[in-house]
């Protein structure tokens, strides 16, 4: 296992008392396994110890309002490619099997596209293949971390961390016309929609057109 795709992976999800407990082993992990520049594993520990003094529910309180209530910086994968969720379910599928063919099962009630399951399935392959297949959602990452960043957001070490383990780097002039053509969240349509279910039509890239899209699909 590649011990930081893992940890990147907790830290991206939902905080509970474990993960906030382990927050002050993270710097020392990082730096005996040394995929990260001293500068990303810097940013990562002010990270760790802001969060680890914080109250958990204040800390859960933020999270929840960061990444459920803004599609910027959602931690889903095709929210940003493919915008409304019912569009998806084919893509899920693919991933998934995708996934199952690699080893790695999911839960019922975890979706393949979300980052800290991606990064957690990421840890199980060797480190060059790893950074391939996270070059595939560069300029997601960016986009969401040029959000991130925009606010001054902690968030944001953890995301410039994923685009350093990457086997290439961003493309800036996608990752500012991804920004450009977001529509923003309607909330209310989102809670009216029927769950996300595995199965479906394929969705399509083509009224997309943006090589972020063709890039995921060559994963799924």
């Amino acid at each position: 296992m590649i011990k930081t795709y893992k940890i990147l992976s907790l830290l991206l999800s939902y905080p509970n008392k474990e993960l906030q407990d382990f927050l002050l082993e993270v710097e020392q992990e990082l730096r005996d396994e040394s995929l990260l520049q001293e500068d990303r594993i810097i940013e990562i520990t002010k990270f760790c110890k802001r969060f680890h003094q914080l109250d958990l529910t204040d800390w859960q309180g933020e999270y929840v309002q960061l990444f459920d209530y803004s599609r910027s910086v959602s931690l889903h994968i095709f929210e940003h490619i493919k915008g409304d969720s019912r569009d998806r379910g084919q893509a899920m599928v693919n991933l998934m099997e995708f996934y199952k063919e690699k080893g790695m099962h999911l839960t019922a009630k975890e979706l393949p596209d979300y980052i800290p399951a991606f990064l957690e399935f990421l840890s199980t392959l060797s480190i060059n293949k790893s950074a391939d297949l996270l070059g595939e959602t560069i300029n997601i990452m960016d986009k969401i971390n040029e959000a991130l960043s925009e606010n001054n957001n902690l968030y944001s070490s953890l995301f410039k961390a994923i685009i350093s383990l990457s086997a290439k780097q961003p493309d800036k002039t996608i990752t500012r016309e991804m920004i450009k053509n977001e529509k923003p969240l309607d909330l209310d349509a989102e809670y009216e929609e029927e769950p996300v279910t595995f199965g479906g039509e394929v969705p399509s890239c083509s009224s997309l057109g943006t090589p972020a899209c063709n890039s995921m699909n060559r994963i799924i």
